[in-house]
């Protein structure tokens, strides 16, 4: 006796596939329909976007994108953030945990070109630092069109150790829309600025080294 969820499962099946089939049918019948002015302009309006994109990433490269660099004066983090759309800025000094994060920084700073990566020294940047509220060290400050959007304060959100990795940071850092991040989803989204400062304020009290 044949059993009745299997019948049932199986026209299931296969009605999904009939559905693929048909939709990859009509797919193919619309590029057969194309004729060889449709193709022409397809070809046309790719070279357009591949020449625009050719011209963003000269003018990132022309702006220190695709290189980890260390900004020397609060004078240069204004220069920095005007200029560029994105910037990721770590905000840190001479130890362990800042090192970890300049070793992550420097491999997303070349897999991310769209976006700046910089550094600058805290304890030489105390207008900076008390400005925008930078309390643990390593803190990376996310902006966008010249605002800070958001922070990474210590290694809290990336497992709360120092072995955390290169992709626990870059999904992290897309949560706030900084990076272009193929594996973004709905489930990535960016905290309100509200959150932001008041884990800036509790992070005090982390593990986490601090000025």
């Amino acid at each position: 006796m044949a059993n009745p969820i299997q019948e049932i499962l199986e026209k299931q099946v296969l009605t999904v596939a009939k559905a693929m089939e048909d939709k990859i049918d009509d797919e193919i019948a619309s590029l057969e329909k194309l004729d060889e002015d449709d193709l022409e302009v397809l070809r046309e309006r790719r070279l357009k976007q591949m020449k625009k994109m050719a011209e963003k990433k000269k003018r990132w490269i022309s702006l220190g994108h695709g290189e980890y660099s260390e900004i020397h004066s609060e004078k240069d983090f204004f220069s920095v953030v005007k200029a560029s759309e994105r910037v990721v800025c770590h905000f840190y000094r001479e130890n362990w945990p800042c090192k970890v994060m300049d070793k992550h920084m420097s491999i997303l700073a070349k897999q991310h070109i769209e976006t700046r990566f910089v550094k600058i020294q805290a304890e030489k940047s105390p207008f900076l630092a008390e400005r925008l509220k930078i309390v643990v060290l390593p803190t990376l400050a996310l902006i966008k069109n010249t605002k800070v959007d958001d922070y990474v304060v210590g290694f809290n959100e990336l497992g709360g150790k120092d072995d955390f990795s290169t992709e626990d940071l870059e999904e992290r850092i897309a949560r706030a829309q900084v990076i272009h991040y193929e594996g973004e989803s709905s489930s990535l989204k960016p905290k309100s600025t509200t959150q932001v400062r008041r884990n800036v304020r509790q992070s005090a009290r982390s593990d986490s080294d601090s000025e």
